[in-house]
Formats: structure tokens, sequence, C-alpha cells
């Protein structure tokens, strides 16, 4: 409802009068005259003039509920005189339901003898807005005490009703406006607060360049000037008055409400004349249609502003409500749109938070990792739906010498695009340290090493995000062997499902999340059985706000535990289970099926610590590549296997051993009992040693060494292809 005009331009609400006692419907008495100077004895003629011209909306009724009395207020309220009404009840002065209503606590007044008050509102003859009246219904008492009448006392408060329906409206904007960083639902939320509140009709339309997430270009929009539609709301069911679809980019004519307000940068007040109906004709004659056929009377077009940027405009227009658009609906509406444009600001600056951190993570995950002879791999990543930009949760398959095979899962705590840069920190880290082949617990000491030296970074750098914090879960798998070393730091356990279709989640020590510092990490290692199911995943997959972490857990048992056609299958059907709905976590899901080497593929020598013993060694690996029908490699193995049991003779401890692994690649190993492990060297000219592993470098696609908890194992990978 709109403000109202003041009290002397408007004729009010029915104020009900009571006829003269004995007098009917309709008849007429003449006003009394002011009493002269001479007549100081006419008192009955001085209060009837006083009340006649007292300035309160007023009139007496008799118990009948006829009028008697009426000011000239009244009058004026009602467009008619007090001859007019004399005599008639409430019911019969003003059509309207809030008379009967009031007649109604008349009679209860009379019955009561009790004062009564109550608020109408009405539409008064000759007047297009509604107005708002408190009523005083006021019991009047003869000399005896009884009660002989009621004197009904009226007040405007229109005003006041309107200003408390705009704080109103303002509260709920403030509430409503902004549930989600959803740039489309904020702005329909701004369309629903806005109709019918305030507006018959409301759209929110965006420039194209927010949509990216980018700030667009300083100063007013190019022309002609484009905008898309995001949201609208309409009193009509299916928004019938609108021309621009949801999603479309609309050209709007320079002169329109939307263009000029944009082009001034100011909220425009503006009624539909019958001359800017003919410029639309000719500009947007579909626009124009559409004006006319649902009779648009009135629009306000405010830009939409937040921190310096304007994004778009809101129209809120008047079809079916009479009134038009006032001053203070131009402020209300500059309020609520103010507190929206703020809303859709944040939403399209986390779009572009979150683009960018999606896009950073998603070039720090692996893809699609390469086939391995120990596990088969399947995996699914999932961005939160709710946070403020994605996490820190990765998941990595590292391949490492001797056919082996790392598992990583890891969670950075916090979210967006710091959380998701020491995510790749993290996982750059755990790949070198792969490299060098450390064990499961040694790896998760230098990674806590690491997290604390990158929270003392960024306490000097002052950065927002504070102390870094990670949990994260190695493991190691041998195919040859078929076992598997694990180890954590904080991180929720892995669970295994055997062939047989048991699940379990596996006793590894849980060991302090990596920033901690200070306390040691422990490994569990165990033989798997070939087909044995590992299953890595981060906390978002089992604890959320549907269930706890112990109901997760056991969903996942028995997702685990039902037969599944494939790997991915499984993947799909433990993020059904337990996720049904998009998380409100970051959830890393790595699941590995494990393989086993056979003597098909693996052959061991153990190597007599004699010089003799290199020449043996050459021929037992020819023989197993002439099994193996591998005859062409033969020539580059035999120089790298000499090479290494030369070494191992010279420099290292029994017991010695020789394995050859066939895998896509030839690997040869040769271990010994010593921890020293070689170094490249260049040999100078004179020398007439010290080319020896300079020349299988060269031979092989990469070589190293590994320590064991005997000694040291240096191996090299020799491709398959080239020979």
């Amino acid at each position: 409802m709109t403000r109202s005009e003041p009290v002397e331009d408007d004729a009010r609400a029915p104020w009900p009068e009571d006829s003269a006692a004995g007098k009917g419907p309709g008849a007429s008495r003449a006003r009394p005259s002011p009493p002269s100077e001479d007549d100081d004895d006419d008192d009955e003629a001085l209060v009837r003039w006083a009340f006649a011209q007292s300035p309160a909306t007023a009139a007496l009724y008799d118990t009948r509920l006829r009028l008697r009395l009426a000011t000239v207020r009244m009058e004026q309220v009602i467009g008619r005189p007090e001859e007019a009404m004399r005599g008639l009840r409430v019911s019969e002065i003003l059509v309207d339901p809030q008379s009967e209503r009031t007649e109604q606590h008349m009679r209860r007044v009379l019955a009561s003898g009790e004062e009564e008050r109550l608020q109408v509102t009405l539409r008064l003859p000759g007047h297009g807005r509604e107005s708002v009246w408190t009523i005083s219904l006021v019991p009047v008492r003869g000399p005896a005490g009884a009660v002989r009448g009621v004197l009904l006392s009226a007040q405007d408060v229109t005003a006041e009703y309107l200003a408390r329906e705009r704080l109103v409206l303002v509260n709920e904007a403030s509430l409503r406006i902004g549930t989600t960083l959803d740039l489309a639902r904020t702005s329909q939320e701004l369309a629903d607060v806005a109709v019918p509140q305030l507006a018959d009709f409301a759209t929110v339309d965006l420039l194209p360049s927010i949509e990216g997430g980018e700030d667009p270009r300083a100063g007013p929009p190019g022309k002609p000037v484009k905008l898309r539609r995001v949201a609208s709301r309409s009193v009509l069911e299916g928004s019938p008055e609108a021309v621009v679809a949801h999603g479309a980019l609309a050209t709007y004519p320079e002169g329109s409400p939307a263009a000029e307000c944009l082009a001034t940068g100011r909220p425009l007040l503006r009624k539909v004349t019958p001359d800017a109906l003919t410029a639309w004709e000719r500009d947007a004659p579909e626009r124009a249609a559409r004006v006319r056929k649902y009779g648009f009377h009135s629009v306000l077009a405010i830009p939409m502003r937040a921190r310096g940027i304007t994004l778009g405009v809101v129209t809120f227009s008047r079809h079916r409500r009479p009134e038009p658009f006032e001053r203070d609906d131009l402020l209300l509406a500059e309020e609520i749109t103010a507190r929206a444009a703020v809303c859709i600001d944040n939403a399209r600056r986390y779009s572009r938070e979150r683009r960018t951190s999606l896009a950073l993570q998603s070039s720090l995950l692996p893809g699609r990792p390469p086939r391995q002879a120990a596990v088969e791999i399947a995996s699914r990543y999932l961005p939160a739906s709710a946070r403020p930009g994605v996490g820190g949760d990765w998941f990595d398959v590292i391949p490492l010498s001797g056919a082996r095979v790392a598992l990583v899962v890891g969670d950075v705590v916090g979210h967006g695009i710091q959380a998701s840069a020491a995510m790749g920190r993290l996982r750059t880290a755990v790949r070198t340290l792969a490299d060098v082949d450390l064990r499961p617990d040694e790896l998760l000491t230098h990674l806590d090493d690491l997290v604390i030296h990158l929270s003392a970074e960024a306490d000097s750098a002052q950065a927002p995000s504070g102390d870094i914090g990670a949990t994260c879960l190695y493991a190691v798998y041998d195919p040859v062997s078929r076992r598997c070393t694990l180890a954590r730091a904080g991180h929720p356990v892995p669970a295994l499902a055997t062939p047989d279709g048991a699940v379990k989640f596996l006793d590894v020590p849980a060991g302090p999340p990596l920033g901690v510092g200070g306390l040691p990490f422990e490994t569990t290692e165990l033989e798997l059985a070939e087909g044995s199911v590992l299953t890595l995943y981060t906390n978002g997959l089992v604890d959320s706000r549907e269930q706890g972490a112990d109901e997760g857990l056991q969903t996942l048992r028995e997702v685990l535990a039902r037969p599944a056609t494939s790997l991915e299958s499984s993947c799909d059907a433990v993020l059904e289970a337990l996720l049904p709905d998009r998380p409100a976590d970051d959830v890393a899901l790595l699941m590995a099926r494990t393989r086993a080497l056979d003597t098909a593929h693996v052959a061991t020598w153990d190597v007599p610590a004699e010089a003799s013993a290199v020449a043996r060694a050459r021929k037992e690996a020819c023989l197993q590549l002439d099994a193996w029908g591998l005859d062409e490699a033969a020539f580059v193995t035999e120089l790298v296997v000499s090479e290494l049991v030369t070494n191992a003779l010279r420099y290292g401890n029994a017991p010695i051993r020789l394995r050859l692994i066939r895998d896509k690649n030839l690997i040869i190993e040769v271990s010994d009992g010593s921890g020293t492990a070689p170094h490249l060297r260049r040999a100078r000219s004179s020398d007439e040693g010290g080319r020896g592993l300079l020349l299988v470098a060269q031979l092989t696609q990469g070589w190293g060494t590994r320590q064991t908890y005997t000694g040291k194992t240096i191996w090299a990978e020799q491709s398959l292809t080239a020979a």
C-alpha cells in the first residue's frame, strides 16, 4: 500500500454517524448556528457548534446505530454533508465490508459499555487509493449512567502504516535475499520479495559480463544496452507480461527505463504516458503491446550497483494496483535493490573464485592414471556444493620402482584458492618424496615438516588463512610380494574388501595430523590377496549433515560388500549410497583392485660373493629373456646386469640378489646388504673405472636406488618398446 496524500486532499474512511433520536433514515436537520453574544444560556447550542467545528474526525450514533451528529472533518472525509448522513447507519453511509465490521464493534460497545478500538483499511469514494484508519468507539452515557449512544472517532494512520510496512519489507529483504551464493537464485529472491508487497511485476536484468564473474568496464554500458534476464516475478500466474524469457539476452532501446537509468546511474520513477507508449511502439513494439494489454501505468527502474560496479538494473512495475509509485516507494526500491546488489556481487565474486579454484585444483589433481601392473584404479572427486571455493582434498597414484605403486589421499583444512594451492604443494612434495622411495612413515615425517614450514610462511606473510593443517594416508603396494605398507596422519582408515566378499577397516595407527610436529608416525604391513579392493577416501564421504561418521562407515561397508560389475560401478555405488545430493564438503575417493606378478613375470637369483658370479648372472638373465621371448633386449640387459652385479660385489655386502621383472618394461634389480648408495659421476679420461653407472643411465629409461630394511636395491628400467 502506498503513502496517502494529506488528509485535507482525501475523503477517507466510512465514519458512521447515527440519526437523531426519533428521526428516521434520511431525516434532515439544520446545523446549529453559533450562539450570539446575548445568548449565553444556550449551552446546548454551544456544545453542538463546538462538536461540529471540532478538528477531530468524529460522529455520534444513537442506540439504534444511526448518525446524530458529525464533525466538519468527518463530512470532508466521507464527502457528504451531515444532513445527508443523519439517520443512516455506518453500512448505509459507506458500502464496504469494514462498515459491517465497525457496526459489530459498535453493538458490543452498547452492550458492554466498554470502549473498543479497531483498525480498518478502506477505499473511500472518489479516491483511487486505500487508506488505513484507527477507530475508537466510546460509549456515551446519560445522567443516570445508561449508555445512550456511541461516539466514533477516527484517525488516519495510513502514513504510519505504510512506514511500518516498508520497514517490514526491508527486514524481509535482509532475511530472504542472499540465502545462497548462487547468482540466479539471489536475483530471483529479490523479485520474490518485491512482488506483491511493492510491485505487480518485477524483473532483474544483469550485464552479460557479470555472468563470467569479471568486473564490467567502468562507466555506463555501451549502446545499445544489452542485458540478460535472470529473474522475474508477477502477481499473475506464469508472468504473462514478460517479453524476455529467463536466460535470454535482450536489447533495450534508448529512452527505455532500463537504458535510461543505466546511462545516468540514477534511479528513475516514471508514469506510462501516451507519448512514452508511442515511442515504445516505434522502438519496441512487442513491449508496447504488453504495456497496453496489461495496463502498466507506473514504473521504477533502479540501477544495481555494488562496490562501485554496475551489475544491471531492477525494474518494478504496477498494472493491477491502481496507485502509482511515490517517492517513498522509490526509496524503498533503492534500499532492497542495494541489499540484493551486495549479495549478487558476492555471488559473482564467489563464482569467479570457485572457477579459479576448480581450474587450479583440476590442474593439480592427477589425470587418468596410466595402466599399472600392480593395481586397477577407479577414482572420483566431488567439490562441495555450498562452500566458498573448493577445498584441499586430493588423491594420487604414483608408480614406484620394482612395479610397485603408491596410493595417496589427503585433505588440507580450509577451502578456496589458498587451500587448493597448499594442496598442490603437498601433492608435489609427496611425489618428490615418493620418488626417493621413502618408507610411508618417513615420508609422512618429511611431509609434516613441510606443513609446519608452510604455516610459518603464512604467519610471516599475514595470510588470511592462518595456520595450515592437513591429513594424509600413504600406502605402497608391491605386486610381487603382494604386501602393502600403510601409514596415516590423522586421516580416516582405509577399507579393504577381499575376494571372498568380506569388508573390514584396516587397523592403521592414526598418527597426528600434518603440521603438529614432534610426534612419530607408524606403519602397518599386511599381505593382500590378489583381487582385493583397497578403498581410500576423505572424511567428506562418510561424515555429512545427513549422517554421522559411524553411520557413514557402516554404509560404506555394506556397499563395498555388494558384488559389482567393475571398479567404476563400485565408485558410483559408493557415491550414490553416501552422497545422494551434492556434498557439503569436498570428497576424494580412490579405489584400487590389487594384481599380482607371479613367476611368469618375475625371476630371482641369489648371487654368490665371487668374481665368477658376474658371468653366471649374465647367462641366467639371457636365458630368462629367451624364455620370455625378449631376445632383442639381451644385449642391453647383459651390460646392465654385469655393471650392477659388479658394483654389488665390489662395494656391497652379502646377501646379493638379482631380480628381473617383466612388466610393460623390463626391470633389473640388484639388492645387497649395504646401505651405501652409489652416485653417478663423470669419469676422467685417465680413470680406469667410474663409467658403469653412466653407461647404465645411457642405455636404460631410468635407474635409481631405494633403501630396504636390510640394505639397498639398485634398479634400472629398460624399455621393451625400443628393444
